[in-house]
């Protein structure tokens, strides 16, 4: 029997393993520090986690700006933080003012670029585990330009941590790193709908803003990449996958900065998984352009527009597919709902290996729903039954 590693690493390098592995994507089960396993209600959930999946502990290394390391550590907040603005170390002159109303926390940022100031508005509530942007940075393209005025250091990173992450994980499975890609990067800075018609309208205006964080981007990876991890997951090409933005927008703004930040990765002996939601039928093979490792999450139709065995055939060996257990079925579904769609997605991705079966998202709410326990417990022992080769 392999260990969880073996079987993760196998599925990475097209090999067979001896069952297609178990991924609980965001709850971690092999990392202390997580907040699911410091929350009494996952306890349970999270002690199944350890014993019977294959674990990808999610870890990033903490952005160093102004001398110490950064408060933020959170995929969710990449772009900007109260100390790095836009991938920089250059500690930007930032004013803080926090409020609570009832059990959401309201943070609202002024920063002062050399060309005018920004501001942005964040809400958290204390049973969500997720932070909400309810007002970006930029409002218009004058406020792209001044957040791109502020001076560019590289990033050096905090990896002291990494040493208790690996001796927790392991045999137990590996450590992946997610990493922006310079189009989350621009996006991020408008609310969504701002920032289509931006990359739609204003085209080359976009173009070169994308240019530019990319190089920041590829110099903050030079230097993560001196602290090895064994997967690297690259955020962003979702962003514009249609019905946002149309195919050639992904082909000029994700492949070639995905490819080259790809091409990185691999030189350093890593692998690379690409997360992107949504309707991917059009951009697949552009994807594959990019020479990542492996996809996530697949998601299904409605939400995806392509099946997982359809998905199977078309990427023929070239990617590992992770998915497509979806979070709303395992929040809202019953026990033999869920046992159906695993048993359907190891018919469709199982066969030669090469399928990662996992959630597409995870559950952020505080206490954990009895039903979410119930339906992630049949997943896993479905999954268990009959994944093995």
């Amino acid at each position: 029997m392999m260990t969880s590693r073996e079987r993760l690493l196998a599925v990475l390098n097209g090999r067979m393993p001896d069952r297609v592995p178990i991924s609980s994507y965001e709850l971690v089960g092999y990392n202390s520090q997580a907040w699911e396993n410091r929350e009494v209600s996952y306890a349970h959930l999270m002690d199944t986690i350890r014993a019977s999946t294959d674990c990808i502990c999610m870890w990033e290394p903490t952005p160093i700006a102004g001398g110490a390391p950064s408060a933020v550590n959170d995929e969710r907040a990449l772009a900007t933080s109260s100390q790095t603005f836009l991938v920089s170390s250059n500690p930007a002159p930032m004013e803080v003012e926090t409020r609570r109303e009832g059990d959401t926390v309201i943070v609202h940022r002024t920063l002062h670029t050399p060309t005018g100031d920004l501001t942005q508005t964040t809400r958290a509530s204390d049973n969500v585990h997720t932070v909400w942007q309810v007002e970006h940075w930029c409002k218009s393209l004058d406020d792209v330009d001044r957040a791109l005025s502020v001076p560019y250091q590289p990033v050096d990173y905090a990896t002291s941590d990494l040493a208790r992450i690996h001796a927790e994980v392991g045999e137990h499975g590996i450590v992946m790193t997610s990493i922006a890609d310079p189009l989350w990067l621009a996006a991020d800075l408008m609310a969504f709908g701002e920032y289509t018609i931006w990359a739609m309208t204003e085209t080359e205006h976009f173009a070169r803003t994308v240019a530019a964080l990319h190089e920041r981007v590829m110099e903050n990876l030079r230097r993560m990449l001196d602290t090895p991890v064994d997967l690297y997951r690259i955020a962003g090409p979702e962003y514009a996958t249609p019905p946002f933005l149309p195919p050639r927008l992904f082909q000029r703004f994700v492949v070639p900065y995905v490819a080259e930040m790809v091409d990185l990765i691999h030189s350093r002996g890593a692998k690379v998984r690409l997360h992107c939601h949504g309707k991917i039928r059009r951009v697949l093979d552009m994807i594959l352009e990019t020479g990542a490792d492996g996809l996530d999450p697949c998601e299904p139709p409605p939400d995806g527009d392509i099946g997982l065995a359809e998905l199977k055939v078309h990427t023929a060996g070239r990617l590992c597919l992770f998915g497509n257990i979806e979070l709303k079925l395992l929040e809202t579904g019953t026990v033999d709902e869920v046992e159906v769609a695993v048993r359907d997605c190891m018919a469709a991705a199982k066969s030669g290996g090469g399928f990662v079966i996992m959630p597409t998202a995870a559950p952020i709410n505080i206490p954990l729903a009895q039903q979410t326990e119930e339906n992630y417990l049949r997943f896993i022992a479905t999954a268990v039954a009959c994944g093995a080769y």
